[in-house]
């Protein structure tokens, strides 16, 4: 592992952007892996943007400052992309292809980019893995376990402190047991 690892989950209000924040804290802490948490949700409730961080391992702060991003973890990818500041050409983000149009751009008459163009930005940046989260997590059984999906593919990458499993015991652990299979599958299918 390296010294230590900071890692941005973003999307949308109402996408599980902290649960998947604060499960990957408490496998942290489950690890023994010395980690901080901090989350900005202002409107989340409304579909505002939604931002935590998770760094790990040898850290004082929070805060994961310009180009210092390992992992750009995104429910949304125009939220990806409004992370980019934070990330260098090593940087890694994982987005899910499916766009949420904020009401705020069909009121105003603005347009949302395609996401191809909002893909190929990032790809000037950084390294991306794209992903169909959203049919994954309904192949799951559940349309809200995306957010388990994205954190399944942030496992398989192996870059963690801890591994697969103890994540995904720590996802089982830490939601609805009425849930658990939809949410072991949505985190395999990651």
């Amino acid at each position: 592992m390296k010294e230590k690892l900071s890692i941005v989950v973003t999307g949308v209000g109402g996408q599980g952007v902290i649960t998947a924040a604060t499960l990957l804290g408490k496998a942290a802490v489950a690890a023994n892996v010395n980690v901080l948490v901090s989350e900005v949700h202002g409107m989340a409730q409304r579909g505002g943007v939604v931002d935590c961080t998770v760094r790990m391992g040898n850290i004082h702060s929070p805060l994961v400052t310009r180009g210092s991003a390992d992992v750009i973890l995104s429910s949304e990818p125009v939220e990806a992309l409004r992370q980019i500041e934070k990330a260098n050409d090593e940087t890694i983000v994982i987005t899910d292809i499916n766009p949420v149009i904020p009401s705020t751009v069909a009121i105003t008459g603005q347009t949302y980019p395609k996401i191809k163009d909002v893909i190929e930005e990032l790809k000037k940046r950084c390294q991306v893995i794209t992903l169909d989260a959203r049919s994954l997590a309904e192949q799951a059984g559940n349309v809200v376990a995306k957010n388990i999906v994205l954190l399944g593919a942030l496992s398989a990458l192996e870059i963690l402190p801890f591994s697969h499993d103890l994540l995904l015991e720590t996802v089982l652990n830490n939601l609805p047991k009425k849930y658990a299979s939809i949410n072991q599958k949505a985190f395999e299918l990651g």
